[in-house]
This record gives C-alpha cells, sequence and structure tokens, in this order.
C-alpha cells in the first residue's frame, strides 16, 4: 500500500473529525473549532495520510504536531480502524522522524496513555524512551507518559546528551574562507538566504561575515532573514542599525567614558582607530576597551574612531569584513577566530531537551540582592520544571543576550547602570523580559509614580517637588512635619530621609541636590507595617506584611551601626484572599498604570484605607518570607508567565478542549 502525506485544508475538517471520534474517548477528542485553528494555525502543523482505492485517494490517518525551538511535538496520532495494523502508523512516525531531521530538530517529544502498555511499547519500538510520568495529564486518576527520541540533528551522546545550537558561518564566497572551525559549517550568503533547508532549521547560530551590512546588501539581508526565522544572528539588525545612529552609540556607551578616557590619554593628537577582531583588540594596552565595546556592539569585526575635543569620544563605529583587514596579521585573525568559535558556550551539551532558554541576570556580589541563593534555586527548579534551559548570567554576559529566548532579571534595577541596558536589548533582540525597560524606567521615578497615581485618583501620601534654587518655598510649605525626603531615582527604600522642620529640611535639601536637581518631599504616613502585594499579569500573586525594623520609621534600617547584617522587621505573608480587599484592588490597579509585568506594591493600610507608598519593579522573593503561602507554586506561576509570553508573542495558538 503506498502511502502520500500532505498538509490539511479546511476541506479536511469533517474527515479530523471522524477520525477523532473513532480514536479517542469523548474527553480526549479535539471539537470543531480546536481542529479548525489547528488547520488554519501559523505554528501548528496538520497532516493528512492519503492511499489510492480504487483510483480515488482516500484519507486513512492524520497527525497534529507543534513544533518547538528545539522540538517536535506529536500532539496526535490517529489512524481509520480498517487501516490500524497495517503499517499505517510506522508509516507516519518515519515521515515525522524525517521531517524534523530535515527541519533542524534536536528531537521528537509526545504524551501517551500510561495505561495503554501496548501503545507505549509502540512508541519504545520506534525508539522512543519514558521521560517522566505525568499525574493526571488527561483527567482525574488518567495518567499519561512523557515520551522523546534524540535525532542526529542533536547529536545525542551514548548518555543521551543533546549538544546545543548549530553553528553557521555565513560569507560571500566560502571557497575564499580557508580557516576551518569543528564547531561551525561554512556557507555562502546566497544559500543561506535561498537554501529552502536554512528556512526551516529552527535552532541555529549565524555568523554573519559578509563583505558589506549596508542596507539591502547580501549582508543585510543575511541578519534580516535570520531574525525572522529566530537564528541567532551576529551582528544582528538591531546592532547593524544602531552603527548608523551615533546618538545610539553614544547611548550605549556613557556608561564606559571613564574607561574610554584612561585608555587614550596618552594617545597624541585628535584622532584614534581602533579595530577590534572577535573581541579583541589589535593595539596592545586596549584589551578591555576593546572587551567592553564589543559586548555593547557585538560584530565578529569593528573599526571604532575616536575624535577629542575636550575629551575623547566615539565618533563612528563601523563593522568590516574579514578581506579588508589589511594592518592585522592572518595568523592572529585566524587565532582570534578559532579562540572565539571554540568557546564553550557553542559547544554545550546538555542531559535534557528543553523548549527555550533562560537568562536570569545575577550580581554575585550584591550585598542585598532581590532573591536569596535558596529562592533563587527554586527559580532555577521552577524554569527548568515548565521547559526551559536556564543559565545565571552576569553584566559581562551582555553579548551573549541573542542567545536565549527570556531575560529574568534578579538583580537590583536602575535606570542608570547595566540592568536597564539589558533590559532595553533583551526587549530590541525580540526576547521577553522581566523586568522590562519601561516598567524599570516607571517605577524608578518617584515623580512618575505621584503624578500617574494622582491622575488616576489613587490615594498617597500629600507630595511636592522641590527644585534646585526654588527661593521662598518654605513659606508656602503645606505638608506638616515630619517630611520624607526622596531622590526621585531611588530605590529598596534608600537615599530616603525623614526631617523634623524646615531648617533640617533646609540642611539635608543642600546635600541631596549635590546629586540631583529635584528632590521628591512627602508626607511622613506612620503605621507599624507596610503592606507588600506582589502583583504579575494583572493579578494578585502574594500578600505580605513587612513589619518596621525595630526603632525605625523604615522596614531596612541602613543607618544600622551592625555592618554584618541589615536590620529589618518582622514579615507576615497571608493568603491572598485573606488580605484587605480594597488593599488588594488598590494595587491591581495601580500596577495596570505601570504595565503588564511583575510588581510589588508597597501600601499602608490607614483606618482602614488604602495609601500607596511606591511600586516597585523588581520586588523581593526570598525563601520563607513571600513563599510562604503558595510555597514552589509561586516560582511556577512567575515561569509559566514567561513561558506564555514567549509563545503569545510567536503566536502559538491555545486549544479549546470543549465547546
Amino acid at each position: 500500500m503506498k502511502i502520500t502525506f500532505r498538509t490539511a485544508q479546511l476541506s479536511d475538517l469533517e474527515f479530523l473529525k471522524t477520525v477523532e471520534k473513532l480514536s479517542f474517548p469523548p474527553h480526549r477528542q479535539n471539537n470543531s473549532k480546536s481542529l479548525r485553528l489547528s488547520i488554519i494555525s501559523t505554528f501548528q502543523e496538520v497532516w493528512v495520510a492519503e492511499t489510492k482505492v480504487r483510483n480515488k485517494k482516500e484519507q486513512i490517518a492524520d497527525a497534529i504536531l507543534y513544533p518547538h525551538r528545539k522540538t517536535l511535538r506529536i500532539f496526535s496520532i490517529a489512524v481509520m480502524p480498517e487501516y490500524r495494523g497495517k503499517g499505517v502508523g510506522h508509516e507516519l512516525i518515519e515521515k515525522i522522524k524525517e521531517h524534523a531531521g530535515f527541519r533542524g530538530f534536536l528531537s521528537i517529544s509526545l504524551e501517551a496513555d500510561a495505561d495503554n502498555q501496548a501503545l507505549v511499547r509502540w512508541y519504545t519500538d520506534h525508539g522512543f524512551s519514558v521521560r517522566e510520568k505525568l499525574p493526571d495529564y488527561y483527567g482525574t486518576g488518567e495518567d499519561a507518559v512523557r515520551m522523546s527520541i534524540a535525532l542526529e540533528n542533536g547529536h545525542a551522546n551514548a548518555d543521551g546528551s543533546i549538544s546545543a545550537m548549530r553553528n553557521f558561518i555565513v560569507v560571500d564566497n566560502p571557497s575564499k574562507w580557508s580557516l576551518e572551525i569543528d564547531s561551525a559549517d561554512v556557507i555562502s550568503a546566497k544559500e543561506y538566504i535561498t537554501g529552502p533547508r536554512f528556512q526551516n532549521i529552527p535552532n541555529a547560530r549565524v555568523f554573519n561575515m559578509c563583505n558589506s551590512y549596508k542596507y539591502q546588501s547580501l549582508g543585510y539581508y543575511v541578519s534580516l532573514l535570520a531574525s525572522a526565522r529566530d537564528h541567532r544572528a551576529m551582528p544582528n539588525v538591531t546592532t547593524i542599525r544602531d552603527f548608523t545612529n551615533l546618538s545610539v552609540i553614544r547611548n550605549f556607551t556613557d556608561n564606559i567614558d571613564d574607561l574610554i578616557q584612561e585608555s587614550l590619554k596618552d594617545e597624541e593628537g585628535n584622532y584614534f582607530s581602533l579595530i577590534i577582531c572577535f573581541g579583541h583588540s589589535t593595539v596592545k594596552g586596549f584589551r578591555k576597551l576593546a572587551k567592553e565595546i564589543y559586548q555593547l556592539f557585538e560584530s565578529p569585526i569593528l573599526r571604532v574612531s575616536f575624535a577629542r575635543s575636550k575629551d575623547w569620544s566615539i565618533r563612528k563605529i563601523a563593522p568590516m569584513p574579514i578581506g579588508s583587514l589589511r594592518s592585522v596579521a592572518q595568523s592572529d585573525i585566524e587565532k582570534y577566530a578559532r579562540e572565539y568559535f571554540s568557546h564553550k558556550r557553542f559547544n554545550k551539551q546538555r542531559m535534557k531537551n528543553y523548549l527555550y532558554d533562560l537568562a536570569i541576570l545575577i550580581d554575585p556580589k550584591e550585598k542585598y540582592p532581590p532573591s536569596d541563593k535558596p529562592a533563587m534555586e527554586a527559580f532555577r527548579k521552577a524554569a527548568e520544571e515548565v521547559g526551559f534551559y536556564t543559565e545565571f548570567i552576569t553584566k559581562e554576559d551582555y553579548d551573549r543576550l541573542p542567545e536565549f529566548d527570556a531575560l529574568f532579571i534578579r538583580e537590583t534595577t536602575s535606570v542608570n547602570d547595566h540592568t536597564y541596558l539589558f533590559s532595553r536589548r533583551a526587549y530590541s533582540e525580540g526576547l521577553v523580559v522581566i523586568d522590562d525597560p519601561w516598567s524599570i524606567m516607571r517605577c524608578s521615578n518617584k515623580m512618575f509614580l505621584y503624578e500617574r497615581m494622582n491622575r488616576a485618583r489613587i490615594p498617597t501620601p500629600k507630595t511636592r517637588m522641590m527644585t534646585k534654587g526654588l527661593k521662598g518655598w518654605d513659606q508656602n510649605f503645606d505638608i506638616p512635619f515630619p517630611v520624607i525626603l526622596k531622590q526621585p531615582d531611588g530605590s529598596f527604600s534608600k537615599d530616603m530621609y525623614k526631617v523634623a522642620d524646615v531648617e533640617e529640611m533646609k540642611e539635608k535639601l543642600e546635600q541631596m541636590y549635590k546629586t540631583s536637581d529635584l528632590i521628591v518631599a512627602q508626607e511622613f504616613v506612620k503605621s507599624d507595617y507596610d503592606w507588600r502585594i506582589g502583583v504579575l499579569d494583572g493579578t494578585p500573586l502574594f500578600a505580605s506584611k513587612y513589619y518596621m525594623a525595630k526603632d525605625h520609621w523604615q522596614i531596612y534600617n541602613w543607618a544600622s551601626e551592625d555592618n554584618e547584617a541589615l536590620h529589618t522587621g518582622d514579615f507576615e505573608t497571608v493568603p491572598v484572599d485573606k488580605a484587605p480587599e480594597y488593599i488588594i484592588n488598590t494595587a491591581v490597579r495601580a500596577c495596570s498604570l505601570i504595565g503588564d509585568g511583575l510588581y510589588g506594591v508597597d501600601i499602608k493600610d490607614i483606618d482602614g484605607k488604602p495609601c500607596l507608598i511606591e511600586i516597585n519593579d523588581n520586588p523581593n522573593f526570598d525563601y520563607g518570607i513571600e513563599d510562604k503561602v503558595l510555597g514552589k507554586e509561586l516560582y511556577l506561576r512567575i515561569m509559566r508567565s514567561i513561558l506564555c509570553r514567549i509563545e503569545k508573542e510567536r503566536g502559538v495558538p491555545k486549544y479549546v478542549s470543549s465547546d
């Protein structure tokens, strides 16, 4: 019997409904709406198997597939009863394997009825192995097993580990590329752009070494198509565009201005040019500067032009084709390239295949991080459970962001440091990111929060903006003392002072004006504790009471003489439905004015009325405190949110299992 396969059309809907009803119990069947969504989906694949009967094509089986980044998931396979036992299922499985291999997937996965041992054995005979048991997967008491098979594309090892992404070096003419790299295949730009197999490879890293990145050049289109195919490109289209924008270049390099001045202080003349080859300086003494610039503008080879008026500044950054390097010895280029491509991050092996890659940004040296070590381990385990390969990264890994699908920031954020740059770049690269850049900017600025909440009529302490050089303010100041003075962009209850009268306020303002032209003056609202309400995706996540530190007016006593430990008050975490409804509603409403991210809202309960103090974009999650009620589920909810955001961005439709 000859079997052919094709993509399902809407005209196949009745057949799909029929084969579902004849193959699965009622509660496991997809209804018409679900099947129709599958057919028209840009993400799912629905196949129909046919054979000829009396010179007429007859539909005999179907398959529904979910292509993820590294895994092709078999959602369902169904064969008409009269064709079972005739090798149709075997042909279908072999065709799926062939298809997955052609598209570059690392593995195929599926779920099967744990009680149907004949079915499990059938999949085992076709090379699948049971990876885990899924209790109550189909319904109460109806367990499933998850099975998978590693493909040759995944370079499966004897121990079951699977290699990371496939690496491609794209050049104009491969015959002129003399360097052999074990971990990467060298292909032409035309082949990458037009070759069907590259359109369908789901996980690849593309090193664009073309002779030009100009708009509408082959090099430009290589990076553009890599972005469309969800491949990791270096340089990516965003970086190529940034090369042409001097204001963006200066914005990105503000944080390394001191390093620029120090590195060039002994240079004579008003112009200087530096070539950066795979992150290395070709001029002695510029190793650190070259590395910092490369991390901001990741491209194989860069020429950076500096100019000096009063101080040195970057005048231009331009990518260079490898063939144009006349001032660099070929042996040095080969050395830098080999070192770069042999880096362990390009050849990682994993004991398990994952749906997506998650980066968690931390600062190992941060004294009071937003999450302690046990909480970070809980985040890692939760991420793995929902399908993430998770890696903890630091500020040194800025250039690696394009390797990931999502970024979760777990170090204290600020608009003036690398955390904002990480968030901004991750967002521009198409990663799902928490905290997103606009949440960092909005939450860190108390002026913005006050104006936003005031316009929405959300109760806040009485607030005034104090500007440097303002005369006569003390004659019209209408906030009763004591008063709280805050830096507009302060965080974590730092840069806040309580003043008792006008004279003390004048003295403290003079000191604070040295770092900011504007200071926030706010009414002091006394309470024994603050409510901290965690909000994620517009839904309350946890409710904790943070009590004031002993003999202090804040939760944290930063003025404590104990240098080894921060003096903090006690805490109490309660189920969300046990917290006052007006507190929860205020928190959720306030967050809706900021975004749809992950927030911690501080609210005082004053005689049964809420008073919003601030919204934090980088809320604390410490083991045994915020997770006291939900436990493991708190971490899972955050990771599921990140997973859902990725799949929403990629247009993954959700199945409707009942009418």
